[in-house]
């Protein structure tokens, strides 16, 4: 089957490989570059690569070809903090240190991987590479995520999410005392200008960022602060906390060194949404972890 898609004018200056993922949407971007990879994209007639940027007016063809060889995912046996499940949604607890889905150098071993061990009917929700995934957690962030048992539910979640209808809150444990007691951040956040591992407020294409704080605790040396990111890119609030000079505990990409050794004190505590089929507003919180408490008493930080 052959898809094709007119580029408007105002997308000049996008990826290829990003401008089919966000118009095929059942696609994960992955695919779409394999895809490109086979020679089953044309721009004008040609032959593109992934990266080429396009200038607008352009007309691309996708050859959406199910002989691809597909990328296999294995379940595996892997314990889950479950805090609720039903026919639509599971709201799990996700532990420091998993990762969630498989991707470059990581095939096994991710949250997808112990889904589709415990939940194998998620297997043909949404991307086939990432079965059931509407939204992420960073592999050292604890906490609540949702999970798509259903299509119903993987576009409703989805939609939730893009129309920033969700509400989230985290927990951290920045460097230093706060210059004020809560505040906005609204610096944009893109791809690094050196380094494509991480994410700047420096980026020469920024997005629309917005993370709101307040400062739960304090001591002499650090904050302990309650995030709700208003948008969701990348290592939102580890970027916007270590660009205003107080970065998260732990934090080994875009943190200090002292503490390094320690776990990222990242914690999603909250998060609430519609549910898909019973149209009734839910909220899911998981347990601040041990090592949060630990630190709070070792820091001896007062209220």
């Amino acid at each position: 089957m052959k898809k094709e898609l007119p580029v408007p004018e105002t997308e000049a200056g996008q990826r290829l490989d990003v401008y089919i993922a966000r118009r095929l949407n059942w696609l994960s971007r992955s695919q779409v570059k394999r895809l490109i990879d086979h020679g089953l994209v044309r721009v004008n007639g040609e032959i593109i690569k992934a990266g080429y940027r396009l200038k607008g007016g352009e007309k691309i063809e996708v050859e959406l070809a199910p002989t691809l060889p597909p990328t296999s995912l294995e379940p595996e046996n892997i314990p889950l903090n479950i805090i609720y499940a039903d026919e639509e949604v599971i709201v799990i607890n996700k532990p420091a240190g998993l990762v969630v889905h498989p991707g470059a150098g990581k095939r096994g071993g991710t949250l997808v991987n112990a889904l589709l061990y415990h939940f194998p009917e998620i297997k043909t929700v949404g991307s086939p590479q990432r079965p059931g995934i509407v939204h992420r957690l960073d592999g050292d962030t604890s906490g609540v995520m949702v999970v798509a048992k259903s299509h119903l539910a993987y576009k409703a979640l989805q939609r939730q999410f893009k129309n920033r209808e969700v509400d989230k809150t985290y927990i951290a444990i920045a460097w230093g005392r706060m210059s004020q007691p809560g505040g906005r951040i609204e610096w944009g956040i893109g791809r690094h200008p050196h380094d494509r591992q991480r994410f700047s407020i420096r980026s020469r294409r920024p997005k629309e960022a917005v993370t709101i704080f307040s400062v739960l605790q304090e001591g002499k040396d650090f904050s302990v602060l309650e995030i709700k990111p208003i948008t969701g890119r990348t290592h939102q609030i580890r970027v916007h906390l270590a660009a205003a000079g107080h970065p998260i505990v732990g934090d080994r990409r875009y943190g200090r060194k002292e503490g390094s050794s320690r776990r990222l004190f990242l914690h999603a505590r909250r998060l609430a949404f519609v549910h898909p089929t019973k149209q009734v507003w839910m909220e899911f919180e998981a347990p601040i972890p041990p090592e949060f408490k630990a630190f709070w008493e070792e820091k001896d930080l007062k209220q």
